[in-house]
């Protein structure tokens, strides 16, 4: 521990002049600080508050100028999605008409086999008509001689044309 003196209790007394000099001192050196600030400023002609509020309305004008881009944009992605909604529902349309006329194909289909299937069993039991009708008409009969077809005769004649022109 310090010890004091022991004829002045008061450390403030002992000091006496030394604070008000020392304000006065600090006091001097604010107002100097504060004065080369304005010198200073006033050489450069700029001050900070000034570029502060130019940055200030340049990045509120870049901030517009993205907006409105993206406005612009946001207009165009929605006239593309309208006419891509548009194409769909055309897409849409045609496909329900193939379905239509594929389903009507597919009757038609169904409808023609029925009746290439009726056909067929009429074929079937005029032949199966044909040959009882037959088979009654000529009883046991021996078989006749053939004749030949004009299919053969044609044959048969032109076969011995070219005979007669290898020949003669």
């Amino acid at each position: 521990m310090i010890d004091r003196a022991p004829g002045n209790p008061n450390p403030l007394v002992r000091n006496g002049v030394q604070p008000i000099a020392i304000g006065a001192v600090a006091l001097a050196l604010v107002v100097m600080g504060i004065g080369s600030i304005a010198l200073w400023r006033g050489y450069t002609g700029s001050t900070p508050e000034t570029d502060r509020v130019v940055a200030a309305r340049q990045l509120q004008a870049r901030t517009a100028q993205a907006s409105e881009q993206l406005v612009e944009k946001t207009k165009g992605l929605e006239a593309t999605q309208q006419e891509s909604i548009d194409q769909l529902q055309v897409v849409q349309d045609q496909l329900l008409t193939v379905r239509r006329l594929l389903a009507a194909q597919q009757a038609d289909t169904k409808k023609l086999t029925e009746q290439v299937g009726t056909l067929t069993e009429s074929i079937d039991g005029l032949r199966q008509s044909f040959a009882s009708a037959r088979a009654t008409a000529e009883p046991e009969a021996s078989p006749s001689p053939r004749r030949k077809s004009a299919r053969n005769k044609y044959r048969a004649s032109k076969s011995a044309r070219l005979k007669r022109g290898r020949n003669g």
